[in-house]
Formats: C-alpha cells, sequence, structure tokens
C-alpha cells in the first residue's frame, strides 16, 4: 500500500476517527476545509490542515471538531427549531446557550474534550479582539451570555479573552438572570426543559418581545376555550332530552375533556373511564364517528380530519405593502455580501441556457454575416456575387418552472434566508431566459395543530383521524406574474410567526396539480426544503411515519406520471432519501457551483449527460 506524502494525513485520520467516536456516529463523513467549520447533514467540515501542522492548526483542529461533535451527539434539531426565537438578538442568545448545552454535557464524560474546545474559544477570542475590549457595549451579549451559562455549567474557567468579555457583562446578566441560569444548568441533559429556560434568561434579559409565538402555550389556551363553549352547548343539550343518564354523564365529560385539552401533547393512551365516556355519547354505536373521505390522489390511505380551515393565499394578503417592502430591504442586506457571486451566478447560468439554445442558419441571403465557407467559389469566379448567411435562433419550447420552498420552523434564519436568495436568483434568470416561473411556500396556520385539531377533540377523538392542522399555501409568484410586481413577497419569509409546521406530501400535491393544469410544454418542480415533514399534532395519534409514507407515494406518482420533471434542494441536509434527483447547499456562496450545474442540466438536450449531472438518485455538493 503506498504511503501518503502529506505528513499532515495521519493526523487527519486519528482526528476523524476519534471524532466519529465522539459524535457515535460512525457514518459520519469528515472532511477538512478552507470553507467556515459547521455540520451539514451527515458532513462535518473541520479548518484545514496544513502539511506543515503547526501547532495553532491542530489545536482549532482538535477544539473545533470535538465542539461539532458534541453538537451532534447532544442536539435534536426538531426540539431546537420548535422553541426558537423570530427575532435576530433572541436567536442569538439561543443559539449561543445552546452550544453550551452541549459542549458542558460531552464535558460531563470527556473532560480532555473540553480542553481542546478551551484551546479554540481562546484562538476565536483572541482573533476578534476581545482581550482589548473597554466596554461591555463593544462585545456581543449573546457570546458572553453563552461564555457565563458555559462557565456555570462545567465550573471551569474560560481563557483569558473569552473571561474578560465574560466579567465585563457579568453584573448585567447576573442581575437580570442568575436565578434562571443555575435553573438551566440544572436541565442541560432535557432539551426542552433547557430550551424554555433560555427562552426565559431572553426575556430576563429584556429581549423577550423578539421571542414570537410560545409553542407550549397559546394554542392550549384556546383549545380550552372552545372545549368550555362546547361542553356547555352540549350541556345545554342534555337537559332537553329525556335520558336521564346522559344528562348525569355530561358534566363528567365536560370536566374530563378540559383537563384533557390542558395538556400540551395529545396523547391516545386515554384512561378506560374516559373511553367508556366518550362511547357513551356516540349514538348507536361503538365505533367512531366516520372518518372523511380520502384527500390524496397518490395515497388513498392517506386522510385528513378537517380542510375547513386549510388556506391557500397570496402572499400579499399576509402582509401590507409597507411591510413587504421592510422585509425585503431586511432581506437584500443579507444578500449584500453575495451580491458578486449572484450576479456572476445570474450571468453564468443565462448563458448556458442560452448556449444550448438550438440554432440554425438560413443562407445565401444578400445581406448577414459573410458565408466564409463559400469564398472559394468567389475567388474561382469572381462574377459569383459573395454570400451572407442569418443566424435563426429558436427558443427553448415551453417551459415553466415552479420553486416550492419549504416553510417550515426549522428553516428560521440562515436557511430561510438561502432558499429566498435561491428563488430570487433563479426566478431572475429564468425569466431573462423566457422561462416562466412559480414560487410557492407552504406551511401551518398554528404550531401543535388548530381548528382542525379542536374539531377533533371536540369529536370524541376517533382514532387514527389523519391531518390534524390546518395548511397554508403561500403564492409568492404566479407563473404569469412578471418578476417586477412580486418582488417584495419574497420579503414575506422574513416575517416573525409566519414559518411553523412542514407537510410536505399535500404542499407537492398541491403544487404538482396547478403545474399540470398550466399549457406549457414543459414542466419542471423544484423543492426546496431542509428535510423530513414534520407536524407534531398528526404524528402523536398517526403511525409514526404517516405524513412521511405520504411524501413518498406523491414523490411516486409525480416520478410515474411523467407530466412534471422533478428535482430536489436540501437546504443542509440529505433529501436523497427522497428524491431521484437532490442536490444539497449547505451556504449561499455554494449555488453557483450547485445550483447552476443542476439547473442547467435540466435544460440540456443530451439526456445521458443530464442524467449523469443530476445524478439520479446520488447527490451532488457545490
Amino acid at each position: 500500500m503506498k504511503r501518503s506524502d502529506n505528513p499532515a494525513d495521519p493526523f487527519k485520520k486519528a482526528l476523524t476517527e476519534a471524532t466519529r467516536a465522539l459524535a457515535d456516529d460512525g457514518d459520519l463523513n469528515v472532511t477538512f476545509s478552507a470553507d467556515p467549520a459547521g455540520v451539514a447533514g451527515d458532513t462535518m467540515r473541520l479548518p484545514q490542515v496544513s502539511r506543515r501542522l503547526t501547532r495553532d492548526e491542530v489545536l482549532m483542529a482538535r477544539g473545533t471538531a470535538d465542539a461539532l461533535a458534541m453538537r451532534v451527539r447532544h442536539h435534536d434539531a426538531a426540539t431546537h427549531a420548535r422553541y426558537a426565537p423570530a427575532g435576530p438578538m433572541a436567536r442569538e442568545l439561543y443559539e449561543a446557550m445552546e452550544t453550551a448545552r452541549c459542549e458542558a454535557l460531552g464535558a460531563r464524560d470527556m473532560p480532555g474534550a473540553l480542553s481542546n474546545i478551551d484551546a479554540r474559544i481562546g484562538a476565536d477570542a483572541d482573533r476578534k479582539g476581545y482581550a482589548q475590549i473597554k466596554a461591555p457595549a463593544d462585545a456581543p451579549l449573546s457570546v458572553a451570555a453563552g461564555y457565563i451559562l458555559r462557565e456555570a455549567a462545567t465550573g471551569r474557567s474560560l481563557p483569558a479573552a473569552a473571561q474578560h468579555v465574560a466579567d465585563l457583562w457579568r453584573p448585567f446578566v447576573e442581575s437580570q438572570a442568575a436565578g434562571t441560569i443555575a435553573g438551566a444548568t440544572g436541565a442541560l441533559s432535557d432539551q426542552a426543559a433547557f430550551a424554555r429556560l433560555s427562552r426565559q434568561i431572553i426575556t430576563d434579559l429584556g429581549y423577550g418581545d423578539q421571542l414570537g409565538e410560545d409553542p407550549d402555550a397559546p394554542e392550549e389556551d384556546e383549545a380550552e376555550d372552545e372545549a368550555e363553549q362546547d361542553e356547555e352547548a352540549g350541556d345545554n343539550q342534555a337537559r332537553d332530552q329525556d335520558d336521564s343518564d346522559e344528562a348525569e354523564a355530561s358534566p363528567e365529560r365536560s370536566q374530563e375533556q378540559t383537563q384533557d385539552e390542558r395538556q400540551a401533547q395529545v396523547s391516545m393512551d386515554e384512561s378506560s373511564e374516559d373511553e367508556m365516556s366518550d362511547e357513551a355519547e356516540m349514538p348507536d354505536s361503538d365505533s367512531p364517528p366516520d372518518l372523511p373521505p380520502p384527500v390524496s390522489d397518490a395515497s388513498p390511505d392517506y386522510r385528513v380530519f378537517a380542510q375547513t380551515w386549510d388556506e391557500e393565499i397570496r402572499a400579499e394578503d399576509l402582509a401590507d405593502a409597507a411591510e413587504l417592502e421592510r422585509l425585503r430591504a431586511y432581506l437584500d442586506k443579507q444578500l449584500d455580501p453575495l451580491r458578486g457571486a449572484v450576479s456572476r451566478l445570474a450571468n453564468k447560468l443565462q448563458r448556458r441556457l442560452q448556449a444550448q439554445q438550438n440554432r440554425s442558419w438560413e443562407f445565401d441571403k444578400e445581406e448577414g454575416v459573410l458565408d466564409a465557407g463559400r469564398l472559394a467559389r468567389v475567388v474561382a469566379n469572381p462574377t459569383m456575387p459573395l454570400s451572407f448567411k442569418i443566424e435563426k435562433d429558436t427558443e427553448f419550447r415551453d417551459t415553466v418552472v415552479t420553486l416550492l420552498i419549504d416553510n417550515s420552523g426549522s428553516m428560521r434564519g440562515r436557511p430561510i434566508s438561502i432558499a429566498a436568495i435561491c428563488a430570487d436568483v433563479l426566478a431572475r434568470t429564468l425569466e431573462r431566459c423566457n422561462v416562466k416561473v412559480e414560487i410557492l411556500g407552504f406551511t401551518t396556520r398554528a404550531w401543535k395543530g388548530g381548528q382542525a385539531r379542536e374539531s377533533w377533540l371536540a369529536a370524541g377523538r376517533p382514532a387514527q383521524p389523519g391531518r390534524l392542522n390546518d395548511l397554508r399555501h403561500i403564492i409568492y409568484k404566479s407563473a404569469d406574474a412578471p418578476w417586477r410586481r412580486v418582488r417584495p413577497n419574497l420579503g414575506l419569509m422574513m416575517k416573525e410567526g409566519l414559518l411553523k409546521e412542514n407537510i410536505d406530501g399535500e404542499a407537492l400535491e398541491w403544487a404538482h396539480r396547478r403545474l399540470v393544469k398550466r399549457a406549457e410544454a414543459r414542466k419542471i418542480l423544484m423543492v426546496i426544503s431542509d428535510g423530513a415533514p414534520v407536524d407534531d399534532s398528526t404524528l402523536s395519534v398517526n403511525p409514526a411515519n404517516f405524513l412521511e409514507k405520504h411524501l413518498r407515494d406523491v414523490i411516486a406518482m409525480v416520478e410515474r406520471r411523467r407530466a412534471v420533471e422533478l428535482l430536489a434542494i436540501g437546504i443542509g441536509h440529505d433529501v436523497t432519501r427522497y428524491y431521484q434527483r437532490a442536490v444539497t447547499i449547505t451556504d449561499a456562496e455554494q449555488l453557483a457551483g450547485a445550483i447552476t450545474e443542476q439547473l442547467a442540466a435540466l435544460f440540456d438536450s443530451d439526456p445521458r449527460k443530464r442524467a449523469r449531472v443530476l445524478g439520479m438518485g446520488g447527490i451532488r455538493r457545490g
């Protein structure tokens, strides 16, 4: 076996194995890159290590690997997204405290790993000049709060520059949130409890207005109010009936149902007394009420309890014009650092698409471009007139592209910004090439079930009711609308409180139905998402794979019918387990390398080349 000529390779190999062990993930793909360190899907990027293998490089690589491995091992993305605040400062505090939690948890069993992380924190603090800061206002509060929480949780001093920042902010932080911080350090092993305490710390520090909706409270209050109204109506009806037994049972059931609806999670493990009470109110039958008929063309087994409150709405109807302009300006600020890369992407993509147009020439014209191929006959016979040719362009056959964007809570922050930037760039570029573009988004109207869930509760909680949330399907841009008129609409994705649950299967089927009705000869559907469908209310009372199975069924239907070409773009997550054609993006800088190839390949006239670039089930990272 040939030995490597790079002296850093043995170190990289050892660090890779140690990182997999620390993360408790033997399939983790570890790479060393000049790109920013981070984790995307099953891939971890670590700082590059040169052939010189300097001490600073080794410490930085080890510390970064240990910190990221602890996050992989102890962090649940769904729980994190559920409690994530909406505002920027609150989000920074929340992220810093979650990072401190993961590192403190790992340090309990592996104190040596914490030493490596200390070295990384110290180097990072020195690089940012934290040691020279004189006033608290010159250092980020989120960084200081994370340091203070980490120090309290581990009982370990921070590196000098980081300690300086923590000490500057300590009087303020401890005067406002000392008690809550003590509680948070005792809840490190319970991420949901820690997240709730983190939100309280954010409130204590004065940023409670940026938290957005409380995922635990609002829907429960509404459920309790509506349940009480339903029970009052039921009591009045019971008094008019002659059956005294049922009249006596109604108050008992009212008390039980009200108590059940105060619970944070829906449970199907009802006590036998509750079941007997529910069954007592079912007229002339021991079976649950009839469930609604199937609503999906792809899966007859997929059911929806109630569609009454589902919503298909235009973006401009969810916010006024002034708010959309403000949100669009916020999105543009995030786009500013990438403006050069975005312009290069647009120009490169446009050239690729235009180069693939079918061109032909008309010869023997009296004007145009001189036909050099026929100059020989003029030389042989000077009496022959010069021959000219004219290039004739044939545009792409009529094409429409739909961008379907996941608007779920887990997309908050950087992922939704990347998705909005993707939509902006692709829509403008394709429109230049005379390709119509439609931009759609999908989410739900409420967390943990909306009016559909309340209707289910009032109906006596029939078993396996199907989807129990109210859909919100958003039209950001219709295919026929010019981009300049709807440009502000994409700013809506930055709106606090918009992003909630994601039911991908129904959204994909909705987008597919819209596309097949179009008159264009070619139809392309691009899904931009960050993972599997999730809706807590639905999954708590149906099989665990209920939403995922429907998504797979819809994808299979779309690919089987072949009326629409389907491509998925994963934002930080590998979506190839669902889609045959997929690409993963971890940052907006990778758009030029990944999206350009994928989109241009869709328009390539050579099917073999198109299949090779798209991977046909593989994944191509930019």
